[in-house]
C-alpha cells in the first residue's frame, strides 16, 4: 500500500502501462496476507499482461521477492523490481521503474497477434447495483452467453457467494459430482457461520439500500436473480478465491459479493473479460481485464450512457429475443477480445479491491 502512489507515476510515464491501487500487503496475516498475495500473482499471470514492474516500499510484510516468487510460480513472463528504500526515495524509484516499463512495452510491441479459438475465453460473469431488470433480462442474458461459450469449449466464471443464498440448493443440484454440489453448499454455509460468529447477519446490508430501492425485496430474490448469470450449464468446479482456474465449462469461484474485489478475484484466476450486470448503472473497471457493462434497465442505458456497454432491455420490452440478444452479446465479447474498447477502459476507469477474511475464529 506504501508503493501504489509511485507505481501509479511510473505507470503513467509509460503508454501501454497500468497500475492500481493496492491498500493491502503490509500488516496482514494468514489467510488476509495469502489473499493479498494471490492476487498480485495472479495479476501478473493473466493472459492480458506482457510482463510486470513489481513496485515495493522495501519493509511491508508482502516484500518484493516474496510477491517475485509467487508470480514465478505461477507464470515465466518478464518481470523487474523496484525498491524504493533501497534506490533512495520515490523519484529514483520512477526513474527505474520508467525505465523497465518502456522496456517491456517495447518488447511487448514485436508480439504479433494470432487467430484463437473461442475456447481459450474464460468468462468472468458479476453483477452489481441490481434491480428487477438484472433478475429478468441482464442476468439471463448473461446466462444464455454463458451457455453458448460452455458449448464452444470456453469457460464461465460464476461469482458471488453471498449472493447464492436462497437459491444454493439450486446450484448443487446442477453440480457435475455430489462432491461439487456440497460444495457449492459448503461455501455458503462457511460465509454464513463466519457472519454469525462475530454477531451479525448477511441480511443486514443485502439486499443493499439501491436494491431495496431499484425494487428488490429479499437476500433470496437477489439471489434467485444472480444465479441466472450461470445459465443451465451443469458445474464442473468451486474455485477458492483468486484461484488459478484450470478446468473448462461452468465453474464456481467463492467471492464476496463486493463487485470490486469479486472481480479482482475472477481476473487473477486467469479471466481475461468480465461481463457485469447492473440494473441501477456502475462504472466500474479492472486495471487488468475489460469489463463489458450490461443493463435489462432501458433508463439506466439512456442515463447512463458514459458507463453502459450494452442494452439487454429488449429482452423486456422486445422486439429482439433472446436469441438475437445472445448473438449480439457473443459478438461484443469477441470484438473486445479483438481489441475494442469497453466504456470504463475509455474513462480510465480502474478499480480492484481484495477480499478480507470475516472474522479470526
Amino acid at each position: 500500500m506504501c508503493s501504489s502512489d509511485t507505481a501509479r507515476i511510473i505507470a503513467s510515464q509509460v503508454s501501454g502501462a497500468v497500475s492500481f491501487v493496492n491498500q493491502n500487503g503490509c500488516a496482514q496475516i494468514g489467510k488476509d496476507l495469502e489473499y493479498t498475495m494471490d492476487i498480485l500473482a495472479g495479476f501478473a499471470a493473466n493472459p492480458n499482461v506482457y510482463g510486470t514492474v513489481v513496485v515495493s516500499l522495501g519493509c511491508e510484510t508482502c516484500q518484493a521477492n516474496i510477491v517475485g516468487d509467487a508470480i514465478r510460480k505461477l507464470t515465466n513472463k518478464p518481470l523487474c523490481t523496484v525498491i524504493i528504500q533501497q534506490e533512495g526515495g520515490t523519484i529514483k524509484a520512477v526513474e527505474k521503474g520508467v525505465r523497465y516499463a518502456k522496456q517491456l512495452v517495447q518488447e511487448a510491441s514485436t508480439v504479433q497477434r494470432v487467430q484463437a479459438p473461442i475456447g481459450e475465453l474464460m468468462l468472468g460473469t458479476e453483477c452489481g447495483g441490481s434491480d428487477p431488470t438484472s433478475g429478468i433480462a441482464a442476468n439471463p442474458l448473461v446466462g444464455s452467453l454463458s451457455d453458448r461459450l460452455v458449448k464452444l469449449g470456453a469457460t464461465s466464471i460464476l461469482s458471488e457467494t453471498p449472493e447464492f443464498i436462497g437459491a444454493e440448493h439450486i446450484l448443487a443440484k446442477r453440480a457435475k459430482t455430489p462432491e461439487i454440489g456440497q460444495h457449492i453448499l459448503d461455501i455458503v454455509r462457511r460465509y454464513e457461520d463466519s457472519l454469525k460468529a462475530v454477531g451479525e447477519d448477511v441480511r443486514r446490508a443485502n439486499p443493499t439500500p439501491g436494491n431495496k430501492a431499484g425494487g428488490i425485496t429479499t437476500l433470496e430474490e437477489k439471489s434467485l436473480g444472480c444465479i441466472h448469470k450461470g445459465g443451465y450449464s451443469p458445474i464442473n468446479a468451486v474455485y477458492d478465491y483468486a484461484e488459478q482456474v484450470t478446468g473448462k465449462g461452468l465453474v464456481i469461484m467463492d467471492t464476496p459479493g463486493q463487485d470490486p474485489s469479486s472481480v479482482a478475484g475472477m481476473v487473477a484466476g486467469g479471466s481475461q473479460i468480465v461481463v457485469f450486470t447492473t440494473g441501477r448503472g456502475s462504472p466500474m473497471g479492472n486495471p487488468i481485464a475489460p469489463v463489458i457493462k450490461i443493463t435489462g434497465n432501458r433508463g439506466t442505458f439512456a442515463s447512463m450512457g458514459d458507463n453502459m456497454d450494452f442494452d439487454a432491455s429488449d429482452l423486456i420490452f422486445g422486439p429482439k429475443t433472446l436469441e438475437t440478444l445472445t448473438d449480439d452479446l457473443l459478438k461484443l465479447v469477441i470484438d473486445t477480445a479483438n481489441g475494442r474498447l469497453t466504456k470504463a477502459e475509455s474513462l480510465g476507469i480502474n478499480e480492484i479491491s481484495v477480499m478480507r477474511v470475516h472474522n479470526f475464529v
